[in-house]
């Protein structure tokens, strides 16, 4: 392709958007508000993800102590801890940081706990945590197996409802994006298709001079590009800032929620959906406009 064609389609890129001034304004909002709607979910999907991620990695197994463990014992059971395929983290808790722990939950009922006196009733434990939470069924019995431990538990039943609850929003989530996806590569080729159709006279007046079907698409295809970039640019600078006002709204009630920091998340984002608006724009066009070159 010479550099006088290529000028010549951009040429008639910009001469089109220009001309059809409405149904270009039409087409870049339709894009705009497809790929917002797009975008919102993906950050939904993308903080669920994060979320699910954060649960899982809270499940870990509570490893208790008989009372009569030893100083020197305690140490060797967390020496073999450590020592165990997938574990990532062991923590000693003290009977006394266990107190602490329970007289917190308690809050203002913290007093509930007078009738004990000076007396302690938490054993010793450890927390353990392993680099994948499909493994804590199958390493909590061998914990349990360790001299001076009274019992291993995981909490098994709250675990498996979870794995479930993040494999149905995880896969939930993939496919609301692709049927999002496909919802929106339909309504932006049948936007542009009306821009096509209200030139089709000219693609076929094109076509019975001799063009060939690629000199007659490209113009077209650059102008989908066009309009599908310039959509995504404005569904990302609003996006931006919901995003950003939400975020700052919800870390002010409830910052304990794990949610992703809008760097680096909203640049992939950004990219994604002005790779997206360009290419849905181009198989826009292309779908649109193979009807009219039938001739």
């Amino acid at each position: 392709m010479s550099f006088s064609t290529k000028e010549y389609f951009i040429k008639e890129t910009y001469k089109s958007i220009r001309r059809n001034g409405f149904m270009s304004f039409a087409s870049i909002s339709t894009v705009a508000v497809s790929l917002l709607v797009l975008g919102m979910f993906l950050l939904i999907f993308l903080n669920t993800n994060n979320l699910a991620k954060y649960l899982e990695s809270q499940v870990q197994v509570s490893v208790y102590m008989q009372d009569d463990a030893k100083a020197e014992e305690l140490t060797s059971v967390k020496e073999q801890l450590q020592k165990m395929p997938g574990v990532v983290k062991v923590t000693a808790v003290s009977k006394e940081q266990a107190l602490e722990r329970f007289k917190e939950r308690l809050g203002d009922q913290e007093q509930l706990l007078n009738s004990l006196g000076k007396d302690n009733p938490f054993p010793n434990s450890f927390d353990v945590q392993v680099d994948n939470p499909e493994r804590i069924k199958a390493i909590t019995p061998l914990i349990g197996q360790l001299p001076k431990v009274e019992t291993a538990k995981f909490g098994q039943e709250v675990v498996e409802h979870l794995f479930q609850l993040t494999k149905i929003l995880r896969f939930g989530g993939v496919v609301l994006i692709i049927f999002l996806a496909m919802a929106t590569l339909f309504i932006i080729s049948n936007t542009i298709r009306l821009t096509v159709f209200a030139r089709r006279k000219e693609v076929v007046i094109m076509k019975y001079v001799g063009a060939t079907d690629w000199f007659i698409r490209w113009p077209f295809l650059l102008e989908g590009m066009t309009l599908g970039f310039f959509g995504a640019i404005l569904a990302s600078l609003f996006i931006n800032s919901i995003y950003s006002a939400l975020l700052d709204r919800i870390h002010a009630t409830l910052a304990f929620l794990p949610l992703l920091p809008p760097s680096p998340l909203l640049g992939y984002v950004t990219l994604f959906l002005l790779a997206a608006g360009t290419g849905i724009g181009a198989l826009g066009s292309y779908i649109s406009l193979r009807k009219f070159l039938r001739v």
